[in-house]
């Protein structure tokens, strides 16, 4: 028995890692969480997105409440805003965009005030005052209300109902009285009446650490007073100033500028110490307009919308947002993360954490099949991220053996005891070589077999037949020597068989197989292309949804000459919403089948909810999944062969589907003598067991193992309590355990388990 050294070993090898600055670079590309765009355009914050989706619900509270975390006094800024988001609307490259503005009064309208709940809030020691009325002064007040400095306002108006017509005359009478209600509750000290000289000023400014005027103020004290936009500040009068001629949305951007800009100062910071992102702003942010709503606005009349209209409105909004991986990927959405984040967060557990971690399991449940890379506009390569980690971990000896085990171990049978390499019968040297591939042996051995005869009898120049494992299984596990040990193995066989070119039947092969030195390989679709298909086949007038396998993404050639060929046998094709280069895993790729079955499960779901119809396939393990699955599916071979592998097989039918394919082959082609693969006594498996063995892939030549070694030592535990006899044995890293019962004939098996641990004798 063939076994791979478990974790230990100290020897680290070179691989392909990702960098860090790769890995910066990746992340900075994922556009998942960029603003929206009408969001983007606005100075003000504005989560425009958010609040229209709330909107669009019909919660106008929570829709009012997201408006005045960014705004101030919003009955003014939705009268007066002048709506750059608007212009910026996805929606706007088809049709009209959103109506923003209009939805925002409504909202204002409709929506339940905010309450302030009374909370208690500490001010702040260092004092501000404004001297000046307008926008500029309004917006200020309220900005530097809200960050808790102690504030007067000097202003010429005689009461606060003056001070806020002043500033925004536009209000109508319900917003201005919303407003004014809004401005009284605010821990604001006005003094009204006041003459705005600069006499005035000298004698006010000494009481106050900061101190702030309307544009019109500022140059009434200082005529030669000029405004650095930047920062909204007359730095050669240590005077924090507004601009001239300011529009509202202006004016209570300038005022969060402004206000900032008073808090540094306060601090006795450089006004330009960590200030982010101001204003507007460019997103990167990518979103489809496929299947888009209503391209034209609901008509807004005089006095705006009515919450019915408003709702309706929202509803057009597309919520921006680049969720293409996504939503073609069961991967990313099981794990419920974006690339950007998920590859940081795997590359920190490989390079930082380094050991076992929850992040082990994401890692290797990735599929490796390359379809998030293909659907992201900014072709984001998870794939490569995964691969790279698991390499790291293996190289590091960071990665435990249990998760690709059996896969491992699986390959290394279908090189072994299951590998089989002979020239056609009369050829000293054949032109071809068959290679169906481990899993179409596994699956579809007449498959197989008829395929093989069909060329042979019409290929000139030989058909040799190599049955095997390409190395995709180390390759996906990680295990970068072995993968070279197998890939070796490979070519010296072909080698003996002076390198004739390659017939894969399976894409995933032919993908590994590719590009390397003396290897020529084409698919066996572009060989039954040129030379037709056999007689056997049968016309078939029926629709079929046609599965691309992720081992052909980037095989235009292999993806052009399946259809042509279902074409021929009369095939419908379905194509689905994913397909061709956009097709996703059905859950075997990357061994995903192994590591996360309920992930895997969910690939193969994404798979078949694209159509209804049986499914075709030219990859035998998607064949195998989707009918395990419970979906008519078939293997486009056996259509044109017009064999059936029926039912899918467990894990230990695998194998001996494997091993008698061989010794049939060796047997009728090549009349060789072969090995006798019966049971010298009666070996029978209950259900219970054969679904335990399944969950935990123990497989029935692991319990043979074991009832040999009992047959040899005589040594078992008797359950009293059941009457089972328990036997143990240790496999390779394995210990398993076997409850059956015996009798004159032989055993029948009850249940099945293995662990990790090894059990020892304690001395006497």
């Amino acid at each position: 028995m063939s076994v791979i050294q478990e974790r230990g070993s100290t020897h680290v090898y070179k691989v392909n890692r990702i960098s860090k600055d790769e890995i910066e670079n990746m992340v900075s590309l994922c556009v998942y969480d960029q603003p929206a765009f009408c969001s983007a355009a606005c100075p003000l914050k504005l989560d425009a997105k958010a609040m229209l989706a709330a909107a669009a619900d019909g919660d106008f509270k929570k829709a009012r409440g997201l408006y005045e975390k960014a705004v101030i006094f919003p009955n003014v800024v939705s009268a007066g805003c002048s709506a750059p988001c608007e212009a910026k609307c996805k929606l706007s490259e088809l049709g009209e965009g959103i109506a923003v503005r209009d939805i925002e009064r409504a909202v204002t309208r409709f929506g339940e005030k905010s309450r302030s709940g009374g909370v208690f809030r500490m001010k702040k020691k260092k004092s501000v005052a404004i001297f000046g009325s307008g926008l500029f002064a309004l917006f200020l007040a309220g900005e530097i209300e809200k960050k808790a400095y102690p504030l007067t306002v000097f202003c010429e108006e005689a009461n606060l109902s003056a001070f806020l017509r002043a500033a925004a005359p536009f209000l109508d009478e319900m917003a201005f009285a919303d407003e004014l209600g809004r401005l009284k509750t605010k821990d604001i000290c006005f003094e009204f009446g006041c003459t705005l000289s600069g006499e005035f000023y000298a004698e006010k400014c000494g009481g106050f650490d900061v101190l702030c005027a309307s544009a019109a103020a500022a140059r009434g004290f200082f005529p030669d007073a000029v405004c650095d936009e930047r920062y909204m500040l007359c730095a050669a009068r240590s005077l924090v100033m507004g601009a001239d001629g300011s529009d509202v949305l202006s004016a209570a951007f300038s005022a969060k500028k402004a206000a900032l800009t008073v808090d540094r100062l306060a601090q006795r910071l450089a006004p330009d110490n960590m200030r982010g992102n101001e204003g507007a702003v460019e997103t990167k942010l990518y979103a489809s307009l496929d299947n888009v709503g209503s391209l034209h606005r609901v008509e807004c009349g005089a006095e705006g919308y009515t919450r019915e209209e408003a709702i309706e409105e929202a509803k057009r909004c597309i919520q921006c947002r680049c969720d293409e991986c996504m939503k073609a990927c069961a991967y990313l959405k099981h794990y419920k993360k974006y690339p950007g984040l998920l590859a940081r967060e795997i590359y920190n557990n490989t390079q930082i954490i380094m050991g076992d971690h929850p992040l082990n399991k994401a890692m290797n449940a990735c599929a490796l099949c390359g379809q998030c890379t293909v659907v992201c506009p900014k072709g984001i390569d998870m794939a490569r991220v995964c691969k790279s980690a698991r390499e790291n971990m293996v190289s590091t000896d960071k990665m435990p053996l249990a998760p690709h085990e059996f896969a491992l171990m699986d390959m290394l049978f279908s090189n072994g005891e299951a590998f089989l390499c002979r020239r056609q019968p009369g050829y000293d040297k054949c032109r071809y070589v068959f290679f169906p591939g481990c899993q179409s042996s596994a699956i579809a051995p007449a498959t197989v077999r008829a395929a093989y005869e069909d060329l042979c009898a019409r290929l000139e120049g030989g058909v040799a037949l190599m049955l095997g494992c390409c190395g995709a299984i180390c390759d996906w596990a990680g295990r970068y020597e072995m993968y070279g040990q197998q890939f070796e193995f490979i070519e010296n066989e072909l080698a003996k068989l002076g390198y004739p070119t390659v017939i894969a039947a399976c894409p995933s092969c032919k993908k590994e197989l590719s590009g390397h030195e003396n290897i020529e390989i084409v698919g066996i679709w572009d060989v039954l292309q040129e030379i037709g298909l056999p007689k056997e086949a049968k016309l078939l007038e029926r629709c079929a949804a046609l599965h691309d396998s992720c081992g052909a993404r980037g095989d235009a050639e292999t993806q052009r000459s399946v259809r042509a060929i279902l074409e021929r046998l009369g095939v419908s094709i379905l194509e689905t919403e994913y397909s061709g280069d956009r097709s996703p895993c059905c859950g075997y790729g990357g061994l995903t089948s192994y590591t996360n079955r309920e992930l895997a499960h969910e690939l193969a779901e994404k798979c078949l909810e694209r159509s209804d119809a049986p499914y075709v396939s030219y990859c035998m393990a998607c064949r195998d999944r989707f009918a395990r699955e419970g979906r008519e599916s078939r293997h486009i071979l056996e259509l044109v062969y017009g064999t059936d592998a029926g039912a899918p097989p467990d894990i230990s039918e695998k194998r001996y589907n494997r091993l008698t394919l061989k010794n049939e082959l060796l047997r009728d082609i090549w009349g060789e003598e072969t090995m006798n693969m019966n049971l010298p006594y009666k070996l029978e498996f209950d259900e219970a067991a054969l679904k335990m063995m399944d969950e935990r892939m123990i497989l029935k030549s692991d319990v043979i193992s074991v009832i040999d070694a009992y047959r040899e030592s005589g040594e078992a535990i008797e359950d009293a309590d059941s009457g089972y006899l328990m036997l143990r044995a240790r496999l390779g890293n394995v210990t398993f355990w076997v409850a059956l019962t015996e009798d004159e004939e032989g055993y029948t098996v009850r249940r099945a388990y293995s662990h990790r641990m090894n059990v020892v004798k304690r001395q006497e």
